[in-house]
């Protein structure tokens, strides 16, 4: 680390939260300020926040990693979390959502379901899942940013009591930024987050553009093409991922072997298995869905949900693939070697080649922007997991009456409360890739099928979605457990044979226990409240399975049309995932100088572009609010 570029990354953290503790006056009108900005603030500002928030470094570092061993078709292990889920949002979902008006995603459930007993378990239900989350996020966050900086600076943080170590680097040094952007985001709420997300996202902007330019000044094309094999840049696949590395280069067709991702036909059509299924089940109750509901308007959460599709990817890519394009090139038979590799740590990837390849000033730049990466994440999941605390279920069932000042400070220590937590667990997790595959293969397994049954089905009741809810949540938390325990079990054993095998492939045993849960709980009780459905499909007006509510409507002399939009909308969800795969693919072939592709995927482009201009944006100029 240079004099510059401890005081480039010094002068990002002290403009950060000063930024974020002089906004933070604006929190203390209210629950409905602290936790959604008093849905005041423009639609482009919640984008780029919400497409900041995205940007972490944890998740950077592993698609660095996964970029680097497999090739440019490792962007279709994205849609594991799934990143669908953002085209879907934009095209319908943020219209059904920010109709409703309300703070959380769980109050929005009762909504749905009603404030009968059996609404209030949904409610209760989703606010413990969004807890859960946020928890299980801030754990990804700490292994992410303590492995990251520990790698990257020079001084050892280790502490010891006698001879036993208290704290590792990793650990102090993740304590310490953790700490820092807890501050700005407990004091100030909605506005801090936003308002230091856009300016955390200018920042990791020009990280990328700077990154990626600077491998177009130090690296040929002719380099480029002796460090890539053919087959990295081939965005096709067959069943089976064969290993096209040679030489020193070897031991990656040993990782690609191992990790898990070897059937590569069967994983592509788990993922879009499960990607549909997540995708229209709509986002999860984090900051995801924050976002939606602290926009002005519902025309606004539209052009917000579509604004982060198109700010977050070329930007991001540009700089994944710049660290790429320098491992590749310089750094490539060296990091083949490192013992930590062997196990098939390839996180460490963008920290080696930071470390070794980056020049004075861009490296304190690139550490500024992934540390904002970090904090803007954080801080979004430090603000959507304590709304649920306070509002749904703090104020819902202990304390409905009390001053905003209490319920604010009773947020303050909630937030406090769920970044312990997660620091906890973070403690616990041997590496990235493993909360990477709970969070996406397992948690979100036992959410999916809940919430998509609650757009479909009119029959689908509050206790069909608790024990649907409940259910997944179990099973998902029984695979970690079994997963943590691996080493216990005999080899042989069914036990030994489940922790061994990718969490990606347990997805359909956890939605279908979840759907079982769905299914007995909706049908062994009665359904929801007539004027609860009305309410609901009146305002909401989504399509699917409502025929015996609309014919109820009639009867009663309130006729509903009936939303004939699902093939438009599925259309637009078609040509949607084009336009995210294009806005991924255009700069990684830039960077690694495919100039063919780029033109390929930048015609790709245009052309859905211009017909989401027609078949979306035109619609939505039409939304009435």
């Amino acid at each position: 680390m240079a004099f510059w570029d401890v005081v480039i990354i010094i002068v990002y953290v002290a403009v950060t939260l000063g930024l974020g503790i002089y906004v933070s006056r604006k929190a203390s009108k209210g629950l409905d300020s602290y936790f959604l900005g008093g849905k005041s603030i423009k639609w482009y500002y919640l984008g780029l926040s919400n497409g900041s928030g995205m940007f972490d470094v944890s998740g950077t570092a592993w698609m660095v990693g996964i970029l680097f061993l497999y090739g440019v078709k490792s962007f279709m292990f994205m849609w594991m979390w799934p990143i669908w889920n953002q085209i879907f949002v934009m095209m319908f979902l943020a219209v059904w959502i920010r109709r409703s008006g309300v703070m959380t995603g769980s109050e929005w459930i009762l909504t749905r379901f009603g404030d009968d007993r059996a609404g209030r378990a949904s409610h209760l239900i989703v606010a413990i899942f969004a807890v859960v989350a946020a928890i299980g996020f801030i754990a990804y966050f700490f292994e992410g940013v303590g492995k990251f900086m520990t790698v990257i600076l020079p001084w050892s943080l280790d502490l010891f009591i006698g001879d036993f170590l208290l704290l590792t680097s990793e650990q102090a040094y993740a304590l310490i930024i953790i700490f820092l952007t807890t501050i700005y985001t407990i004091k100030g709420g909605m506005f801090s987050v936003v308002a230091t997300e856009v300016l955390q996202y200018l920042i990791m902007v020009l990280a990328g553009i700077l990154i990626a330019g600077y491998t177009f000044f130090v690296i040929t094309d002719v380099e480029i093409s002796a460090a890539i094999p053919e087959e990295w840049k081939n965005v096709a696949f067959g069943n089976e991922l064969e290993g096209f590395w040679s030489g020193k280069k070897d031991v990656f067709n040993e990782l690609i072997d191992t990790e898990g991702y070897k059937m590569f036909g069967a994983f592509i059509g788990m993922t879009l298995f499960k990607g549909f299924f997540a995708s229209v089940a709509g986002p999860t109750p984090s900051y995801d869905m924050q976002r939606i509901l602290s926009t002005r308007t519902v025309r606004d959460a539209a052009y917000m949900s579509g604004f982060t599709n198109l700010v977050l990817f070329i930007p991001r890519y540009l700089l994944v693939g710049g660290i790429v394009v320098l491992g590749l090139v310089f750094l490539a038979p060296e990091i083949a070697a490192l013992e930590n590799l062997n196990g098939g740590d390839m996180e460490l990837v963008l920290p080696q080649v930071i470390n070794y390849e980056v020049p004075v000033g861009i490296k304190g730049l690139l550490l500024a922007g992934l540390l904002a990466a970090f904090m803007s994440t954080f801080s979004a999941f430090v603000n959507s997991g304590p709304a649920y605390i306070v509002n749904d279920i703090y104020k819902k069932y202990f304390k409905p009456e009390a001053t905003d000042k209490h319920y604010i400070r009773a947020s303050h220590i909630s937030s406090f409360l769920v970044v312990v937590l997660g620091v906890i667990m973070g403690f616990f997790a041997d590496s990235i890739n493993s909360i990477t595959l709970w969070i996406t293969s397992a948690l979100y397994g036992g959410y999916i099928a809940a919430n998509f049954l609650k757009w479909v089905w009119w029959r689908f009741n509050g206790w069909g979605y608790f024990w649907g809810m409940l259910s997944g949540l179990i099973i998902a938390t029984l695979q970690f457990v079994v997963d943590k325990n691996k080493e216990h079990y005999m080899e042989g054993s069914w036990l030994f044979e489940i922790a061994g095998t990718p969490a990606i492939y347990l997805f359909p045993i956890i939605f279908g226990f979840s759907l079982l849960g769905c299914i007995l709980g909706t049908w062994l009780t009665p359904a929801t409240n007539y004027q609860t459905l009305k309410s609901f499909y009146e305002n909401v007006r989504p399509w699917g399975l409502w025929k015996p509510v609309r014919k109820m409507m009639e009867q009663d002399g309130h006729p509903v049309e009936k939303n004939k939009d699902f093939g438009i909308d599925m259309f637009n969800c078609a040509i949607g995932i084009l336009w995210q795969s294009s806005m991924i693919l255009m700069p990684i072939y830039l960077v690694v100088r495919d100039y063919y592709q780029v033109l390929v995927w930048l015609t790709v482009f245009i052309i859905t572009t211009v017909i989401l201009k027609f078949t979306w944006l035109d619609k939505v100029k039409n939304y009435k609010d």
